[in-house]
């Protein structure tokens, strides 16, 4: 266990005696470091005469900027009194040269040049202060360069991070008995939980918010009712109940029981083996070493992403601040103000949404689903095709102005609370042209995509049927006789266009990113050789956290060799994987390159991209016609990146929570091992035990979408394989790889000339990467309906109220997003149990008129009838498919 401390030690473990009484240095071990960057910082400690003097000469407009920027609002109270932060920051103030001040301006500059997260109003004011456009004799000017440099060095230039983090690292214990036992149990309810509802249309997840909210009353149940009595513990004791229950335990148990939010990947491929491959040996041994390998591997390069992930301040991971949010309303004491006419507590606050949430839920999710698939522009003809598919919400694109009232639907593809603006609206303006695309691609039956459905994830025979992959295999691999015999598979019109947008997104993202955040890049590489101390002098959050020992690489390293020992076994003792050892490598390496740019990516805007397209195609052409190799080394190919994202991001939260790094690195062990064993169990019993699980129309919405696009790449890029694919069946497929290296080109050169003119300060808010990002998450199987409600909460909330009411933004934004969700996870789970898993089905117009016409699935399906065709099917001519 380990905790601040302010001995030094070289000592991981101190064993505890006796006579130790509960004290606080007693609750937890210690693994620290004294070094400071200046005396005080990051400590309790002011001047508490000079302060006040300073503090009672302030105007009122002073005061006011003092209140707004560190997320106040007016106090409730006398002027005279002063919470902790704002003592700590006038303190620092009044040290605050002129020449430091600018010298703070210099370097902020030169390191958030074309940060998208960075306040434009702060950007204006410190460039037009360090350019002299800003006469330094006027006193507001004088005092918000002040301010503003001092929050910037001691606490955070963003202000969505002040509002979460504290100012100061106080020494709270964090690892005890109480922690890890409440965070253990949640890591087990979750973990089966998040595994459950991931293969529900939509996924409904217990988020690290939802669990904090559960673990808040454990911990405080705990304070009050366990005595207070040592426990032995390697030769010494320590307290049952060390006391009040403390901030810092609460986000260590967060981060432990958090490994559930990201569930385990690789349950994709034993159900997808089970159910539509029909491999009967993939029993438990085979799951136990596939998911142990890719967990842990993806644990280990997160230890990579340190320096360029956590240290770095323009790694903010937007989506995770929530969870901060939500776990210092209930555990940290508030300041009696009034925000824009706001008194209530975020404690308070928080209850009213999630209570609020919970009730409401019940209508969209049970009572009336038409409020959740709300496709009313349908139901002006229902029978009416073209309407369907273009405003559509269930085969549709989803073109509707009110598409939802439901919460999960609205944040199924991110969280509009969280996500930056220029994120959401970059997300939004690809998903319309990716419309546009997908329109003009079905009418035109651009290789013959106007005989299928326009929005499928599916793949389908040239006869408009799902394809069945047993049909064209033996023993595993392609029968060249069958093929000609069956079909080749073939792509809706969305679904191409996803395709499409993958092959361009990985030129794009690798050299437009790169060139974007080399600054960043530079420096983590740089610091490589030396370690990681002189990468935590930066930013005001890892000069705290130099204090605390940071966990050696070669811990990271020791996992990643026994993890991928772990990998050739599953290959070499499951024979029928038909995997070869070196493809094990080959995806280790494609992760090393692209880890970088595409961590940095999610780490600054919320958007993430996984390598399995790219693992897909390269693998297909290596392995053709092996479908299940190509399973199994997307299952390490996606993984890896997709777990280590996972992986940073906690460590990232416990870095904006002061918690010591070597307690996260425990927790991730523990809570990654449990996670395994847990979501294997879950996948199992519902293989076993949901009726109709993963069909297309499953009662309860489980139909399982990640999986039947998960089989349907298995069948086209590794058993038919992408020869056939780029010869004969979508041959301009191969070149999007081309438009995303061009488009890279044209960005990076609009950055490197546009400069200050006046085209550019509208074109260069554009994020390609964040653009295509719409078009792959949006369509196929979702659609516009999943983004449209986001829009307008992230205008709302992102850009309107973050922009015009910063303290209240600052205090209740992420406070509603936590409470929202939390809301919906738990109604769903009561709902789902409670009258739906035993049916209880309430059949009224509200609850089938969404299904009723064409959009539901009833009649037409597609715009051309293959039955009216000369042959009775589209496509190649029967018994001469492409084969090369």
């Amino acid at each position: 266990m380990e905790e601040t401390s302010k001995k030094n030690t070289d000592i991981d473990e101190k064993p505890l005696d006796d006579k130790h009484s509960g004290s606080q240095d007693d609750i937890f071990l210690t693994f620290t470091e004294t070094e400071e960057i200046e005396p005080g910082f990051g400590k309790r400690e002011w001047n508490e005469e000079k302060v006040n003097d300073y503090y009672i000469g302030l105007s009122s407009s002073e005061l006011n900027l003092l209140l707004e920027k560190c997320g106040h609002g007016h106090s409730t109270t006398d002027r005279e009194e002063l919470n902790d932060e704002l003592k700590y920051v006038l303190d620092k103030m009044i040290n605050m040269t002129e020449e430091r001040v600018l010298h703070i301006f210099d370097q902020t500059i030169k390191e958030h040049d074309h940060d998208v997260n960075f306040p434009e109003d702060d950007w204006s004011f410190i460039t037009d202060y360090v350019c002299g456009e800003l006469s330094l004799d006027d006193t507001m000017v004088k005092f918000r360069a002040k301010l503003t440099a001092t929050l910037f060095y001691y606490h955070s230039i963003y202000p969505e991070v002040r509002a979460v983090t504290d100012i100061f690292d106080d020494e709270e214990p964090c690892e005890t008995i109480r922690s890890y036992t409440i965070a253990i149990i949640w890591v087990i309810i979750a973990s089966g939980v998040n595994e459950f509802f991931y293969h529900r249309q939509p996924a409904i997840s217990l988020s690290s918010s939802v669990i904090s909210v559960l673990m808040y009353p454990c911990g405080k149940a705990w304070e009050y009712v366990m005595p207070n009595v040592m426990v032995p513990w390697f030769g010494g004791k320590i307290p049952l109940n060390p006391g009040p229950y403390s901030y810092k335990e609460q986000m260590f148990a967060t981060i432990l029981s958090g490994v559930s939010g990201t569930t385990v990947y690789v349950s994709s491929n034993i159900i997808v083996q089970r159910l539509f491959f029909k491999n009967t040996w993939v029993d438990f041994g085979y799951q136990f070493l596939l998911t142990m390998s890719t967990q842990f591997i993806g644990l280990s390069f997160a230890g990579i992403l340190r320096k360029f992930c956590i240290y770095p301040d323009r790694a903010v991971w937007p989506t995770f601040l929530p969870t901060l949010a939500l776990n210092r309303a209930l555990l940290k004491p508030e300041r009696k103000e009034v925000i824009h006419g706001w008194k209530i507590s975020r404690y308070n606050f928080f209850w009213i949404v999630f209570a609020s949430m919970f009730c409401y839920f019940w209508l969209p999710d049970y009572i009336f689903g038409a409020l959740s698939t709300f496709n009313w522009m349908t139901w002006i003809k229902p029978t009416n095709f073209n309407l369907a598919m273009v405003t559509g919400s269930v085969s549709g694109l989803g073109l509707n102005p009110v598409p939802t009232f439901d919460w999960n639907v609205v944040s199924m593809l991110m969280n509009p609370l969280a996500m930056p603006w220029i994120t959401i609206w970059n997300m939004y303006l690809g998903a319309v042209v990716g419309f546009v695309i997908i329109i003009a691609m079905y009418y035109s039956n651009y290789y013959w995509t106007a005989y299928l459905p326009i929005n499928s994830n599916d793949i389908f025979t040239n006869t408009g049927e799902s394809y069945e992959v047993t049909e064209v295999v033996t023993n595993g691999l392609l029968d060249p006789q069958k093929y000609q015999k069956y079909s080749p598979p073939f792509y809706s019109a969305a679904n191409l266009l996803v395709y499409g947008a993958f092959f361009a997104v990985y030129p794009l993202s690798f050299f437009y990113n790169s060139y974007k955040e080399w600054y960043t890049i530079k420096k983590a590489i740089a610091m490589t050789s030396s370690g990681v101390e002189d990468m935590l002098k930066g930013d005001p959050t890892s000069r705290m956290m130099r204090k605390y020992k940071e966990v050696p690489d070669w811990y990271y390293v020791t996992i990643l060799i026994i993890a991928f020992i772990l990998s050739i076994l599953t290959v070499e003792v499951y024979k029928e994987t038909k995997t070869p050892v070196w493809g094990l490598f080959f995806v280790l390496a494609i992760n090393f390159v692209f880890l970088i740019p595409f961590s940095v990516l999610v780490a600054t805007t919320g958007v993430q991209f996984g390598l399995n397209v790219l693992v897909e195609l390269i693998v297909g052409y290596a392995l053709s016609g092996n479908g299940i190799a190509l399973m199994t080394l997307k299952a390490f190919g996606y993984n890896i990146d997709g777990q280590a994202d996972g992986f940073v991001s906690s460590l990232k939260i416990g870095h904006y929570a002061r918690i010591p790094p070597r307690a996260i690195f425990r927790a991730q062990i523990i809570g990654t091992f449990i996670q395994c064993f847990v979501s294997l169990g879950v996948v199992n019993w519902s293989m076993s035990n949901i009726e109709d699980f993963c069909q297309p129309h499953q009662s309860s919405k489980f139909t399982c979408p990640s999986e039947r696009t998960f089989y349907s790449a298995a069948v086209f890029w590794g058993t038919i394989g992408p020869k056939i694919v780029f010869s004969g069946l979508y041959p301009t497929m191969q070149y999007a790889f081309l438009m995303g290296f061009g488009i890279a080109l044209v960005f990076i050169v609009m950055r490197r000339f546009g400069g200050k003119s006046t085209w550019y300060k509208y074109f260069g808010k554009l994020e390609p990467t964040v653009i295509i990002g719409g078009i792959l998450s949006t369509y196929a199987p979702y659609n516009l309906t999943y983004l449209t409600g986001a829009l307008y909460f992230g205008f709302l909330f992102m850009y309107y109220i973050r922009r015009r009411y910063v303290a209240w933004f600052e205090k209740y934004d992420y406070v509603i997003s936590a409470a929202l969700s939390a809301g919906v996870a738990f109604s769903a789970i009561i709902i789902f149990f409670a009258v739906q898993y035993h049916a209880k089905d309430i059949n009224w117009w509200g609850n089938t008129v969404m299904y009723d016409g064409v959009d539901g699935g009833a009649g037409q399906v597609a715009l051309y009838d293959i039955s009216a065709t000369e042959r009775g099917y589209f496509g190649p001519e029967r018994g001469n498919y492409p084969t090369t």
